[in-house]
Protein backbone atom coordinates (compact mmCIF):
# COMPACT_ATOMS: atom_id res chain seq x y z
CA UNK A 1 0.00 0.00 0.00
CA UNK A 2 1.61 3.80 -0.70
CA UNK A 3 0.30 6.77 0.61
CA UNK A 4 -0.55 10.37 -0.54
CA UNK A 5 2.30 10.78 1.45
CA UNK A 6 4.46 8.42 0.08
CA UNK A 7 3.97 9.28 -3.58
CA UNK A 8 4.80 13.05 -2.81
CA UNK A 9 7.86 11.64 -1.06
CA UNK A 10 8.66 9.47 -3.64
CA UNK A 11 8.78 12.41 -5.99
CA UNK A 12 10.99 14.25 -3.55
CA UNK A 13 13.44 11.41 -3.53
CA UNK A 14 13.54 11.03 -7.07
CA UNK A 15 14.20 14.63 -7.53
CA UNK A 16 17.18 14.27 -4.94
CA UNK A 17 18.51 11.32 -7.15
CA UNK A 18 18.49 13.70 -10.68
CA UNK A 19 20.66 16.21 -8.74
CA UNK A 20 23.15 13.03 -7.85
CA UNK A 21 22.86 11.62 -11.41
CA UNK A 22 22.60 14.88 -12.88
CA UNK A 23 26.35 14.60 -14.81
CA UNK A 24 26.19 10.40 -14.82
CA UNK A 25 23.21 11.17 -17.06
CA UNK A 26 24.16 14.01 -18.89
CA UNK A 27 27.45 11.47 -20.18
CA UNK A 28 24.96 8.93 -21.79
CA UNK A 29 23.51 11.49 -23.23
CA UNK A 30 26.56 12.94 -24.37
CA UNK A 31 27.36 9.66 -26.13
CA UNK A 32 24.30 9.03 -28.16
CA UNK A 33 21.86 12.23 -27.57
CA UNK A 34 21.97 15.80 -27.15
CA UNK A 35 24.17 15.48 -23.96
CA UNK A 36 21.50 17.54 -21.54
CA UNK A 37 19.07 14.74 -20.36
CA UNK A 38 20.73 15.38 -16.50
CA UNK A 39 20.39 19.23 -16.98
CA UNK A 40 16.96 18.57 -18.28
CA UNK A 41 15.52 16.24 -15.68
CA UNK A 42 17.11 17.96 -13.17
CA UNK A 43 15.44 21.54 -14.34
CA UNK A 44 12.10 19.95 -14.44
CA UNK A 45 12.02 18.38 -10.95
CA UNK A 46 13.64 21.39 -9.43
CA UNK A 47 9.95 22.71 -11.04
CA UNK A 48 7.87 20.34 -9.65
CA UNK A 49 9.76 20.71 -6.28
CA UNK A 50 8.79 24.43 -6.12
CA UNK A 51 5.11 23.30 -7.41
CA UNK A 52 4.91 20.00 -5.06
CA UNK A 53 3.81 22.13 -1.85
CA UNK A 54 1.13 23.98 -3.95
CA UNK A 55 -0.46 20.36 -4.44
CA UNK A 56 0.42 18.46 -1.45
CA UNK A 57 -2.54 18.36 0.20
CA UNK A 58 -4.64 17.04 -3.23
CA UNK A 59 -5.79 13.47 -4.21
CA UNK A 60 -3.20 11.32 -5.65
CA UNK A 61 -4.46 11.84 -9.11
CA UNK A 62 -4.43 15.72 -8.65
CA UNK A 63 -0.81 15.74 -7.63
CA UNK A 64 0.85 13.48 -10.45
CA UNK A 65 -1.22 15.36 -13.14
CA UNK A 66 0.15 18.47 -11.59
CA UNK A 67 3.96 17.25 -11.80
CA UNK A 68 2.91 16.17 -15.79
CA UNK A 69 1.44 19.71 -16.86
CA UNK A 70 5.08 20.89 -15.10
CA UNK A 71 7.28 18.51 -17.30
CA UNK A 72 5.61 19.59 -19.89
CA UNK A 73 6.11 23.07 -19.68
CA UNK A 74 9.34 23.16 -18.34
CA UNK A 75 11.35 20.69 -19.58
CA UNK A 76 13.32 20.37 -23.20
CA UNK A 77 14.10 17.87 -25.49
CA UNK A 78 12.14 14.58 -25.43
CA UNK A 79 12.21 14.27 -21.84
CA UNK A 80 9.60 16.92 -21.05
CA UNK A 81 6.99 15.29 -23.26
CA UNK A 82 7.39 11.86 -22.81
CA UNK A 83 7.45 12.24 -18.62
CA UNK A 84 4.65 14.78 -18.43
CA UNK A 85 2.49 12.19 -20.65
CA UNK A 86 3.46 9.71 -18.03
CA UNK A 87 2.89 11.85 -15.20
CA UNK A 88 -0.40 13.17 -16.76
CA UNK A 89 -1.79 9.45 -17.69
CA UNK A 90 -0.66 7.90 -14.28
CA UNK A 91 -2.76 10.88 -13.01
CA UNK A 92 -6.14 10.02 -14.44
CA UNK A 93 -5.51 6.26 -13.45
CA UNK A 94 -4.94 7.16 -9.83
CA UNK A 95 -7.98 10.07 -10.27
CA UNK A 96 -9.34 11.07 -6.36
CA UNK A 97 -7.15 8.08 -4.61
CA UNK A 98 -5.79 8.51 -1.15
CA UNK A 99 -3.76 5.43 -1.01
CA UNK A 100 -2.60 2.68 -3.78
CA UNK A 101 -2.45 -0.86 -3.39
CA UNK A 102 -0.45 -3.23 -5.78
CA UNK A 103 -2.91 -3.16 -8.18
CA UNK A 104 -3.31 0.62 -8.35
CA UNK A 105 0.55 0.79 -8.48
CA UNK A 106 -0.02 -1.35 -11.36
CA UNK A 107 -2.88 0.16 -12.77
CA UNK A 108 -0.87 3.88 -12.41
CA UNK A 109 2.27 2.71 -13.82
CA UNK A 110 0.45 0.96 -17.31
CA UNK A 111 -1.47 3.95 -17.93
CA UNK A 112 1.75 6.02 -18.04
CA UNK A 113 3.57 3.58 -20.14
CA UNK A 114 0.69 3.07 -22.40
CA UNK A 115 0.94 7.36 -22.63
CA UNK A 116 4.82 7.10 -23.21
CA UNK A 117 4.44 4.62 -25.84
CA UNK A 118 1.61 6.58 -27.46
CA UNK A 119 3.63 9.77 -27.23
CA UNK A 120 6.91 8.52 -28.68
CA UNK A 121 5.65 5.86 -30.48
CA UNK A 122 8.95 3.54 -29.41
CA UNK A 123 8.75 -0.01 -29.28
CA UNK A 124 10.13 -3.01 -27.13
CA UNK A 125 14.03 -3.07 -28.65
CA UNK A 126 14.06 0.29 -30.17
CA UNK A 127 16.60 1.41 -26.99
CA UNK A 128 14.62 3.78 -25.40
CA UNK A 129 13.04 3.90 -21.29
CA UNK A 130 10.58 1.39 -23.33
CA UNK A 131 13.02 -1.27 -22.89
CA UNK A 132 12.47 -0.57 -18.75
CA UNK A 133 9.18 -0.39 -18.57
CA UNK A 134 7.56 -3.16 -20.48
CA UNK A 135 9.46 -6.05 -18.80
CA UNK A 136 9.04 -4.25 -15.32
CA UNK A 137 5.56 -3.64 -15.81
CA UNK A 138 5.37 -7.58 -17.04
CA UNK A 139 7.01 -8.73 -13.69
CA UNK A 140 5.15 -6.57 -11.45
CA UNK A 141 2.06 -8.27 -12.89
CA UNK A 142 3.30 -11.77 -12.39
CA UNK A 143 4.68 -11.00 -8.74
CA UNK A 144 1.39 -9.87 -7.89
CA UNK A 145 -0.55 -12.34 -9.40
CA UNK A 146 1.80 -15.35 -8.02
CA UNK A 147 0.49 -13.42 -4.16
CA UNK A 148 3.28 -11.12 -3.75
CA UNK A 149 2.43 -7.29 -1.83
CA UNK A 150 2.98 -4.25 -3.57
CA UNK A 151 6.81 -4.02 -2.27
CA UNK A 152 7.34 -7.40 -3.41
CA UNK A 153 6.23 -6.90 -7.39
CA UNK A 154 8.53 -3.36 -7.09
CA UNK A 155 11.28 -5.26 -6.17
CA UNK A 156 10.49 -7.84 -8.79
CA UNK A 157 9.82 -4.50 -11.15
CA UNK A 158 13.06 -2.77 -10.38
CA UNK A 159 15.19 -6.00 -11.06
CA UNK A 160 13.22 -6.37 -14.21
CA UNK A 161 14.06 -2.38 -15.15
CA UNK A 162 18.10 -3.06 -14.29
CA UNK A 163 18.16 -5.62 -16.77
CA UNK A 164 16.28 -3.84 -19.29
CA UNK A 165 18.25 -0.97 -18.94
CA UNK A 166 21.22 -3.15 -19.37
CA UNK A 167 19.55 -4.36 -22.26
CA UNK A 168 19.77 -1.24 -24.14
CA UNK A 169 23.51 -1.11 -24.56
CA UNK A 170 23.99 -4.01 -27.23
CA UNK A 171 20.65 -2.13 -29.48
CA UNK A 172 20.95 0.46 -32.12
CA UNK A 173 18.33 3.09 -31.72
CA UNK A 174 15.33 3.13 -33.50
CA UNK A 175 14.32 6.37 -32.16
CA UNK A 176 15.41 9.86 -31.01
CA UNK A 177 18.46 12.06 -31.54
CA UNK A 178 20.10 8.45 -31.09
CA UNK A 179 18.84 6.93 -34.46
CA UNK A 180 20.63 9.55 -36.34
CA UNK A 181 24.06 7.56 -35.19
CA UNK A 182 22.81 4.12 -36.41
CA UNK A 183 25.28 1.60 -35.67
CA UNK A 184 27.39 4.11 -33.67
CA UNK A 185 24.18 3.89 -31.16
CA UNK A 186 24.98 0.48 -30.63
CA UNK A 187 27.56 -0.28 -27.10
CA UNK A 188 26.24 2.86 -24.85
CA UNK A 189 23.28 2.79 -22.69
CA UNK A 190 20.08 4.68 -22.81
CA UNK A 191 20.17 8.24 -20.76
CA UNK A 192 16.18 8.07 -20.46
CA UNK A 193 15.82 3.73 -19.96
CA UNK A 194 18.39 4.86 -17.04
CA UNK A 195 15.99 7.92 -15.51
CA UNK A 196 13.10 5.63 -15.74
CA UNK A 197 14.95 2.82 -13.64
CA UNK A 198 16.53 5.28 -11.43
CA UNK A 199 12.67 6.67 -11.08
CA UNK A 200 10.96 3.25 -10.49
CA UNK A 201 13.98 2.45 -7.96
CA UNK A 202 13.26 5.66 -6.24
CA UNK A 203 9.28 4.81 -5.98
CA UNK A 204 10.41 1.39 -4.18
CA UNK A 205 13.04 2.49 -1.72
CA UNK A 206 10.76 5.23 -0.55
CA UNK A 207 8.35 2.42 -0.03
CA UNK A 208 10.38 0.31 1.88
CA UNK A 209 11.64 2.98 4.15
CA UNK A 210 8.64 5.07 4.89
Amino acid sequence: MASKDQIVQWLSNFADVLTENKEYLTRLDSAIGDADHGINMKRGFDKVMDKLPTVADKDIGSILKTIGMTLISSVGGASGPLYGTFFMRSGIAAAAKEELNGEDLVALLQAGVEGVVQRGRAQPGDKTMVDVWIPALDAMNASLASGDDAIGALEAAVAAAEQGMKDTIPLQAKKGRASYLGERSIGHQDPGATSSYLMLKALLDTLKET
